[in-house]
Parts: structure tokens; C-alpha cells; sequence
């Protein structure tokens, strides 16, 4: 407002005042023949076209942002093609909700925040154009764990929302990624974007910290002629337009200065300056404004992940050893007992909601679990850095058909910090087994055999300081912000409290069988 724009709000198809109907992910139409077809992209052109046409004192330049669900419609907004349209910031916005986002994370129903989201008030219908948000029961008031425990499958759940969440039931209905999957995925409407476009987004992002990272990447791919940048922080999901600077997040501190004041006002603002009113130096911003954590400072890039980052890999080894050095053992593995009866929780301790700071908590509440296997390097001579994504892959054995992989990649502070022995979480994520080949053809287990089990977990971008130790923890649960995997290859969203069984599991880490981490290290 201070640099006159004029600011224009606009509502989704069948929310709040807009009329028609509202589809969840309404998927994107690349060839528009007909003019009965619509999508997000046809609906953003219409309306850019209104306004430049209709709304007195506009220079013809029109920018975008929307953060989360409202950065997919940037997104479609940017695919629209309109030529008025001179710059977009998608920040953290919806783009894969069976890959990342929300609601899955390869594979997994990610089963708090869907039942949350989804079956909340966003999930719920709007007859009529209205300004009240859709009411929804409250369902879990004090502690989420023992909720989800007791609810026991996913199917109790579906049972509970019943027939008015119709995007809830349209995903049970589609367990595998297939054609409606992929319908639904933004990326696909990368081609040839002609606006500038920002994409913005947190390393600590609890709802969201695959899609700024995923549009990005695909944005590069697929429009390489496009201006894209990319801007980073230690942000929880929208985390860059917080009032209080956006530099803490539980108990770790990023620093004593303003974080969003730094975003707002030598990244955001010169970037919508310089394309839409042709002032100021914008036009010259890194490709890529990146904060890394452990050392607490920005740094800037022609493009992410940086050119001169260079693989390197993290070996799982015996006696809970992590190191660069490749094992030798000639048959070497560590196990565990994952019974669904028990699952292993994702924060400490339990409330009635999600705490956005598990994306930085403190795991030492796990490590001591007899179901989770931790493995540490030996105290850093020197700082280490990371930056972009990391590659898990475990060979695995298990005793029965299926099983999730949760891996976590750790900071273990030394005793002669603020917080003696804190293993601070830097990412984790996880993996459902069944489709650790195809994540459209699930295929079982054969129990007792070894096999590959591979993914790759959103980008990072932190210093391990000196004296610090690198620690990656193994499970197979993480409840309940992921599903229980009952174990065995049955269809999850529809299976019976008796079909979960426990299951024993070996993770090799010899010379024939080398579990790892592979990263992207900065020298």
C-alpha cells in the first residue's frame, strides 16, 4: 500500500462469496478448445483480464502471491499465459499432495494434518455464497496420540467424517498414484511461464516443505527461459510474513534480527517494484537466497542447489557408527521390532494439537526407543555444511509384507552448548515400502528378503558446526502425523484393526548391502 499498488483479493470458485462449485485441486486442462473447459489458469486469465480492463488508474502490469493452498493459484495463475501478467510468487504452494504437501508424504497419509485440513472446515461444502467459515466438529482435545490410537484405521476415521467431505472419500478411493493423482499435480503447468516468478519458502515448513523446493526445480526443468528465483528461511509454513522477525522457532534461534523485514524489504518488495512499476534493482536478484541454519547467516546463489555443492555420502554403520568411510563387513545389520500397538510418537511430549516445532525438536525421546535405531559420527573436526536434497537409501529386510521407513537426519549439539546433547531434527520424512519401485504399482515384501528401499527427502540447507555430531535415526512409524502401516499388503484406507501386525526389521549396513544418506555438500 505504501508504494500504491492496487491490491485485489479474489476467492476460489464455491468459497466464501464466490460462486460455483468448489473442487479441491480442480485439475488443470492443457488444451483448451472448448470454452465450456475451465481450471484455475482459464479462471486467474479471465480475471486478470477484468481487471485491466475495468479498473481505472492501472499501469497493465499485474502481479501475484498467494502463500500455501492460495501459492497453487499463483501457480495456475503463472500458467495462465495472460500478457498483462509481469511477475508471481507462489510461497509454499500446493503441488503434489500424494508426493509431499499436505496430505501425503511418498505415499503415506500423512494423517494428522489430512484429517485436520481436509476434515475441517476447508473440506467442507458451501451451498451458498456466504462470509462464515463452513462448521466442523472439534474431534480431538487433548492428546492426538491416544485419539488416533484409539480410532485405530484409517477407515474409523472416513466413518467419522461420513458423506460431506467429498475430497476425503475421493482420496480414500485412490490408495496408489494414479491418473486422478496425477491430474492434480501443479508442476505439470510449468511449461514456458512468461511472468517472473519468486517462489518462497521455509526449511522448517511443517505443512508444506516439499512444494517451494518442487516448484522450483520444475520451473527450472520445464521453463528454462523463465526468471525464476528462489528464497529460503528458517520459517515455519508462512513464516516470512510473521510479526515477530520469523527467527525462532521453538528452542532454537536463528539470530537476533529480523528475518521477515530482511525478506519483506530487500527480496519481496524490489521484486514486485521492478516488474510491475520498472523501478529499482530487483531485476538483479540472486537466483537463489538461501539461510543456513548452524551458522545462522544468508547466502545467495546463481541457482539452487549451488553449482560447486558436491555429493557426498553418510554410511550407515555396526555399533551405531555413521561415517564417509564404505563398510566391510562382510554381513553386518542392525534390527528392530516395529509393532503398530506401540507406534513411535513424532514429538514429545502429546498435545491436542500439532506443535509446528517438531520440525526442530529435540529426539532424544526416541533414541532411547528399542524400535529406533540411531547412528552418529564422531565429534566434527571442522564445520560441515549441506545444501539441497538428501537421498535415503536403506536395504531392508522385513518379516512380514510391508512396512513404512521413517529417516531423520540430526544435529546432536555437544555438552558445551546452551543445550547439552540436544539432537536438534534438521529433516526427516518417510516412506511407505510398497512402493519403494513403483509408487503406481505397489508391490508386497517377500519377507525375509533383502531389498532396496530409496527416497528423497526435501532440501536442507544447515552447518554442522564444530564439535557437533551428525546423527541419523531409523524407525518405521512416526505417529500420528503419518498413518500406521498395519504391515501387511492390504489396502490401508480400508482395513481392519486385526490386520495390524507387528513386524521385525533388519537394516544392513555391509559392503554388499550399504544403507546410506547421500548429500550435497558445500566446501
Amino acid at each position: 500500500m505504501e508504494e500504491g499498488y492496487i491490491l485485489v483479493f479474489q476467492d476460489v470458485r464455491g468459497r466464501y462469496m464466490s460462486e460455483g462449485e468448489y473442487v479441491n485441486l480442480r485439475p488443470f486442462i492443457a488444451d483448451k478448445h472448448s470454452p465450456e473447459q475451465i481450471d484455475e489458469a482459464s479462471d486467474a486469465y479471465d480475471t486478470i483480464d477484468f481487471l485491466v480492463r475495468e479498473v481505472a488508474g492501472n499501469n497493465g502490469r499485474v502481479g501475484i502471491y498467494g502463500n500455501s493452498y492460495p501459492g497453487f493459484y499463483a501457480l495456475m495463475a503463472a500458467a495462465s499465459g495472460h500478457p498483462a501478467l509481469k511477475a508471481a510468487s507462489p510461497q509454499a504452494p500446493v503441488t503434489d499432495w500424494f508426493m509431499g504437501d499436505d496430505t501425503h508424504h511418498n505415499g503415506v497419509l500423512f494423517l494428522r494434518d489430512a484429517f485436520s485440513f481436509i476434515g475441517g472446515s476447508f473440506g467442507r461444502p458451501m451451498d451458498n455464497p456466504t462470509t462464515e467459515a463452513a462448521a466442523a466438529p472439534r474431534y480431538v482435545r487433548t492428546d492426538e496420540y491416544d485419539f488416533f490410537l484409539r480410532k485405530a484405521t484409517v477407515d474409523s476415521l472416513t466413518q467419522l467424517l461420513g458423506d460431506t467431505v467429498r475430497f476425503w472419500n475421493e482420496m480414500m478411493r485412490h490408495p496408489d498414484y494414479d491418473d486422478w493423482w496425477r491430474e492434480r499435480c501443479s508442476v505439470r503447468a510449468m511449461h514456458d511461464l512468461r511472468p517472473a516468478i519468486l517462489v518462497v519458502g521455509g526449511l522448517f515448513d511443517a505443512e508444506d516443505c516439499y512444494g517451494a523446493w518442487t516448484t522450483y526445480a520444475s520451473i527450472r526443468r520445464q521453463s528454462p527461459r523463465t526468471s525464476c528465483r528462489m528464497v529460503a528461511g528458517p520459517w515455519v509454513h508462512g513464516g516470512w510474513r510473521s510479526s515477530n522477525g520469523g527467527n525462532r522457532l521453538g528452542k532454537i534461534r536463528f539470530g537476533d534480527a529480523s528475518l521477515t523485514d530482511y525478506y519483506q524489504q530487500r527480496i519481496e518488495v524490489p521484486f514486485f517494484n521492478y516488474y510491475l512499476l520498472g523501478k529499482g534493482d530487483g531485476g538483479e536478484l540472486a537466483g537463489a537466497t538461501i539461510f543456513f541454519t548452524g551458522e545462522n547467516r544468508w547466502r545467495t546463489f546463481e541457482e539452487w542447489p549451488p553449482a560447486d555443492a558436491r555429493k557426498e555420502v553418510l554410511f550407515l554403520r555396526s555399533n551405531g557408527a555413521l561415517s564417509a568411510e564404505r563398510p566391510i563387513e562382510r554381513e553386518s545389520f542392525s534390527g528392530y521390532r516395529s509393532d503398530p500397538a506401540s507406534p513411535v510418537p513424532y514429538d514429545f511430549p502429546m498435545r491436542a494439537s500439532r506443535d509446528k516445532a517438531y520440525m526442530v525438536a529435540d529426539q532424544r525421546f526416541a533414541a532411547g526407543r528399542p524400535d529406533v535405531l540411531c547412528f552418529t559420527t564422531e565429534p566434527l573436526a571442522g564445520d560441515v555444511t549441506f545444501a539441497g536434497g538428501i537421498r535415503a537409501v536403506l536395504q531392508a529386510a522385513i518379516s512380514t509384507t510391508d512396512a513404512d521407513f521413517v529417516v531423520k537426519l540430526i544435529d546432536v549439539w555437544p555438552d558445551n552448548t546452551e543445550y547439552p546433547g540436544y539432537q536438534m531434527l534438521v529433516r526427516g520424512d518417510i516412506m511407505r515400502g510398497r512402493y519403494r519401485r513403483s509408487f503406481s504399482a505397489p508391490e508386497p515384501f517377500t519377507p525375509g528378503e533383502p531389498t532396496e528401499v530409496a527416497f528423497t527427502m526435501p532440501d536442507i540447507a544447515h552447518t554442522f558446526r564444530k564439535g557437533h555430531r551428525i546423527m541419523v535415526q531409523v524407525q518405521s512409524s512416526w505417529f500420528p502425523l503419518a498413518d500406521r502401516n498395519p504391515q501387511q499388503f492390504v489396502d490401508i484406507y480400508r482395513c481392519a484393526a486385526s490386520d495390524f501386525i507387528p513386524c521385525d526389521v533388519r537394516i544392513y549396513h555391509d559392503r554388499r548391502r550399504p544403507s546410506r544418506l547421500e548429500v550435497l555438500r558445500l566446501r
